[in-house]
């Protein structure tokens, strides 16, 4: 049985009833299953994660492409949250009967449908991208939907589809295949976006922090505190405990403490476990320790009786 997850990004996380609208695409969609979908007002953005085949996959976010121009004009957005598309990010994750190789041709085939479609410019990324200076989401999106029509002038940032002018009010969309990733946010007990910025530059690997940590500091209004929002790229090398103290132990030079943390979207159950293990210093553990592991494991063995 073949499995894909997508966690597409789109740049709405205000409006709930645009939201709904753009998220029913993949629920009215057969061999899609919605997972989960999380919006953040502040960053306005949404997060969207389900898993399906890729005819399923690719009929879904055809829908979803449609519904989202229809209600996200990037000329009047504003957030916290970098963007360059009303649809900003369509990341692919090989799930279960799918390789990686197949999964980068998909998003190939994604990405072609989609400028087709709707004249959105496509850049690829991370395992999708042949290019090395080019993988990089942040570096992709580096001036944002505002800049995006002076840097697509440039040879360098021609779209991988499409001609190089962003769409009126969509602007460009990236997609890609990858491992899975790991949104994780760290909220400090301070309104002073520059300890927020400091921290961020200290924990991500591009300043010479953790190698697979993507970080930036965030306002939450809102609230009257700060955030270190990141992505998390390989949470087997730079695990989620080790992060977590980082940024602790990082706040505490300026007399900040941590008074919160967020996961935005899925997580896969070993980025728990062994966050888990770390701070309970098992030392007996493995994932058969797990109840809910070792009840799958009986119920898959005898469904393949």
């Amino acid at each position: 049985m073949e499995i894909i997850e997508c966690i597409i990004n789109i740049s709405e996380g205000r409006n709930k009833e645009n939201v709904e609208y753009v998220v029913e695409a993949i629920k009215h969609t057969a061999s899609c299953f919605l997972l989960d979908y999380s919006s953040d007002s502040d960053h306005n953005r949404t997060v969207i994660t389900f898993i399906g085949n890729r005819p399923g996959m690719k009929a879904a976010i055809r829908e979803l492409y449609k519904r989202a121009i229809e209600k996200i004009d990037l000329c009047i957005h504003k957030g916290e949250h970098p963007r360059m598309g009303a649809v900003d990010v369509v990341p692919f994750v090989p799930i279960r009967g799918i390789t990686m190789e197949e999964t980068v041709a998909f998003s190939r085939e994604v990405a072609s449908m989609i400028n087709e479609s709707f004249k959105v410019p496509i850049y690829l990324y991370e395992e999708s991208q042949p290019a090395a200076d080019r993988k990089n989401l942040a570096n992709i999106r580096k001036g944002e939907f505002e800049g995006l029509a002076e840097k697509m002038k440039k040879p360098e940032w021609h779209p991988d589809f499409g001609e190089a002018v962003p769409h009126k009010t969509a602007g460009a969309s990236v997609v890609g295949a990858r491992m899975p990733l790991i949104a994780f946010n760290v909220n400090l007990a301070t309104p002073d976006m520059k300890i927020a910025n400091a921290i961020a530059k200290n924990i991500r690997g591009s300043s010479g922090g953790l190698a697979f940590v993507k970080a930036m500091g965030v306002e939450l209004k809102e609230r009257g505190i700060v955030q270190i929002s990141m992505n998390m790229v390989n949470y087997k090398k730079s695990p989620l405990f080790r992060v977590f103290e980082m940024i602790k132990n990082e706040a505490e030079r300026y007399g900040v403490s941590v008074i919160g943390s967020e996961i935005i979207g899925l997580v896969p159950q070993d980025a728990f476990f062994e966050t888990a293990e770390h701070y309970l210093r098992c030392e007996n553990y493995a994932p058969t320790c797990v109840l809910e592991n070792k009840i799958n494991e009986v119920i898959l063995r005898e469904r393949a009786k």
